[in-house]
């Protein structure tokens, strides 16, 4: 028989080494867990003014971790710009990228007016208006209709087609050039065409208010109904005014007036006609994409054709389809 294996005895009294796990940032730290807490539910919001006030009111509630405070607000303002400027860097890409027809937004509006002036009836009015908005360029068409028959006679025919590209030379002052189609019967002409190139400059860009200028030379061709065509030199001003009255309420004011040369297509001496366009808007939101709009617009002639009065006014109740 064989004698039995004796094994090594363990060693008597020897201790395992304890591996302690290091301190978190919230066990050394001088901001209370419920001000932490607060800091985190709204770094999640990714809503900057509540950020700016939970932190600002976590100093004042935990003055012993202000400098711990300091650094959580340096790094996230640091994140908040670089996602901005990834952000910018797509959005310019993509414009870069973008073919003619893609970037381009708009609105569709369809509605009745009243007239009264040279007519005073009632009748459809119908509009479209496009933009795309690129770095330095921006490209707007705007289009409308208005048109009526009473007894199987035409009683009011209005159009409007208009294009106008600008260009942005610093962040208020721009260039521009219009090219613009008319064509009233009641006020005396089957076709007015406009030329127009000049500078603006963007007096207010606010949130809720924006206002902006423009002014040049024009060249304007006039076909009346009875008298002989015009072809003048001009000048023309215009200034676009949109404000923001409320949430879902805001107030436009677009304005163009063209004063024509007394000669035919000669330097501007003296002003032989001047005409003013005046279109005064109160939009109401309803949703998203539909809103309610109501406009009057004036029309001024201080040379109408004879038989015809000075001025035309327009009032239109709208539904405006934004896409």
């Amino acid at each position: 028989m064989l004698p039995p294996v004796e094994s090594d005895p363990l060693p008597v009294g020897e201790i395992q080494p304890v591996v302690e796990s290091a301190p978190t940032a919230e066990e050394v730290s001088n901001i209370p867990g419920g001000v932490r807490a607060m800091i985190n539910a709204a770094m999640k919001t990714n809503d900057k003014s509540k950020i700016e006030t939970v932190l600002a009111l976590a100093q004042q509630a935990a003055p012993q971790g202000e400098e711990e405070i300091e650094v959580i607000e340096t790094a996230w303002r640091a994140d908040v710009a670089e996602k901005t400027r990834l952000a910018r860097e797509a959005e310019t890409r993509k414009i870069r990228e973008a073919g003619v027809f893609e970037l381009w937004s708009g609105e569709g509006q369809l509605g009745g007016f009243q007239a009264s002036g040279n007519s005073n009836n009632v009748g459809l009015s119908a509009g479209l208006k496009l933009k795309r908005q690129g770095l330095d360029w921006s490209h707007s068409l705007r289009a409308t209709a208005d048109y009526q028959r009473s007894n199987g006679v035409t009683s009011r025919e209005q159009f409007l087609f208009a294009y106008e590209p600008r260009y942005q030379v610093k962040d208020e002052l721009f260039v521009y050039g219009l090219a613009q189609y008319e064509r009233n019967k009641l006020q005396g002409f089957t076709g007015r065409y406009a030329i127009s190139g000049g500078i603006g400059y963007q007096i207010a860009n606010s949130g809720d208010l924006k206002l902006s200028v423009k002014a040049g030379p024009a060249l304007r061709v006039t076909n009346f109904t009875v008298e002989e065509d015009e072809t003048r030199l001009a000048a023309l001003f215009g200034f676009d005014f949109d404000w923001k009255i409320a949430e879902r309420l805001s107030f436009t004011q677009d304005a163009n007036m063209v004063t024509e040369t007394g000669g035919q297509a000669t330097v501007i001496v003296d002003s032989s006609r001047t005409t003013l366009n005046l279109v005064s808007g109160l939009d109401a939101k309803v949703s998203d994409r539909l809103r309610s709009r109501i406009t009057y617009a004036v029309d001024y002639d201080s040379k109408p054709p004879e038989g015809k009065v000075s001025t035309d006014t327009v009032t239109r109740l709208t539904l405006v389809y934004d896409f």
